[in-house]
């Protein structure tokens, strides 16, 4: 578990969710973090988790960004650590656009990143967006995505597989459809890390990482974990955030 010295600097970490999920999956992390004294947000975005009920017609990649953004104003943070898991990489790189002036460090688990003006679809395998737009039709008439059984996340062991199954929710189509409009490159010039989960890797991001590495600016570390990290590995996801919030470079 991820312990703070009496001399260590108190961090702010908001901790964002990818598809299906919501801030709940981010709880194991997130206590680990708060037991060293930190202050943790993870906000669930609309038509998801608790907020599954405000799915509807008209959710964009703007509104996820604006899900994101408007906690932190809310709350008046600075100095954030602010991630973005799967999906959620792409809510974080729009906040990033937004209020860099609030950001200390940004942080892609194993995340979707698309360029500015970009929409999702456009870069996923062919294969996966035809399969994706095929059961939304199916199940909700385009309206969402249906859930995906764990092991999709990587995540195996029977107890955290049910514990996901009970909680995943619908996704919405429209953020997969929506381009993301930035007014500056992806990062925005901030310090910036992509955490690359290898344990398994989810090959649906492999376009991704490819790019990421081909663009200046960006740290990179491996995690030795599956897609889920914040779920089958708590304990390393929340050392290594704290790693980046303090500025250690990998051994």
């Amino acid at each position: 578990m991820a312990e703070r010295g009496a001399a260590d600097e108190v961090f702010t970490f908001v901790l964002v969710h990818g598809a299906w999920h919501g801030g709940w999956c981010w709880r194991r992390v997130a206590d680990r973090l708060r037991a060293g004294g930190h202050r943790v947000f993870a906000p669930t975005c609309t038509g998801l988790g608790e907020r599954a009920h405000l799915l509807a017609p008209g959710i964009t990649l703007a509104t996820f960004v604006r899900d994101v953004a408007g906690v932190i104003a809310a709350e008046e943070l600075a100095e954030v650590v602010l991630v973005g898991h799967s999906f959620g990489g792409l809510a974080v790189s729009g906040v990033a656009d937004l209020m860099p002036e609030a950001i200390r460090h940004l942080v892609c688990l194993d995340a979707l990143l698309v360029e500015p003006g970009r929409a999702p679809f456009e870069i996923l395998p062919p294969e996966v967006v035809a399969e994706r737009r095929r059961a939304a039709a199916e199940t909700s008439g385009g309206l969402s995505l249906p859930v995906p059984p764990p092991a999709a996340f990587g995540v195996f062991d029977p107890e955290d597989a049910a514990w996901l199954a009970r909680r995943l929710t619908p996704h919405p189509l429209g953020p997969y459809e929506s381009p993301l409009a930035l007014a500056r490159p992806v990062g925005n010039g901030l310090p910036r890390t992509y955490v690359d989960c290898t344990a398994p890797a989810y090959p649906a991001l492999d376009g991704v990482k490819a790019w990421v590495r081909r663009q200046a600016g960006w740290n990179w570390r491996d995690l030795a974990a599956g897609h889920d990290a914040m779920v089958s590995a708590p304990d390393a996801v929340a050392a290594l955030l704290l790693d980046l919030a303090r500025g250690v470079s990998p051994s």
